[in-house]
């Protein structure tokens, strides 16, 4: 069964995207490299062409291949990554904005908010707010 599944994947329209994946020098296993990385270290200050070193490619290589991969910049991606802990933080640990914005990187809260606020909509109280709401009104309701 796992086999007709592979083959049905290899055999679509994304098929020679995973097929690179498991090829060792195919830029998007290199740019996995550099997101395995990114995913461990989202919190710490991040350079480029450390980055495209990393995957030893060249800085412009690494920049299409990255946005090829994720649709996003390296920084894109490092934001977004941030954020999303962020918000897993402060709505698992009850912690506060400015703690969850330091924790994951942020040297300033009112950056953290600004980007916070442009990446979900809402400031952070608001959407935790909303997102505490909607959980309790899906556990009431037993969904």
């Amino acid at each position: 069964m796992i086999d007709e599944i592979l083959i049905r994947l290899l055999r679509s329209p994304l098929g020679l995207r995973l097929a690179q994946i498991g090829l060792d020098e195919s830029a998007t296993h290199r740019v996995t490299t550099a997101l395995v990385w990114l995913r461990a270290n989202f919190a710490q200050p991040m350079r480029v062409a450390e980055l495209a070193d990393l995957a030893h490619m060249s800085l412009s290589a690494f920049h299409q291949s990255f946005r090829a991969v994720t649709s996003m910049s390296p920084l894109q991606y490092q934001k977004a990554l941030r954020l999303q802990e962020a918000r897993r933080l402060m709505l698992s640990s009850v912690m506060d904005a400015a703690s969850a914005g330091r924790q994951v990187g942020y040297l300033s809260a009112s950056q953290f908010g600004r980007e916070y606020a442009r990446f979900f909509g809402q400031t952070p109280a608001r959407d935790i707010a909303r997102l505490a709401e909607q959980a309790v009104t899906r556990a009431a309701s037993g969904g």
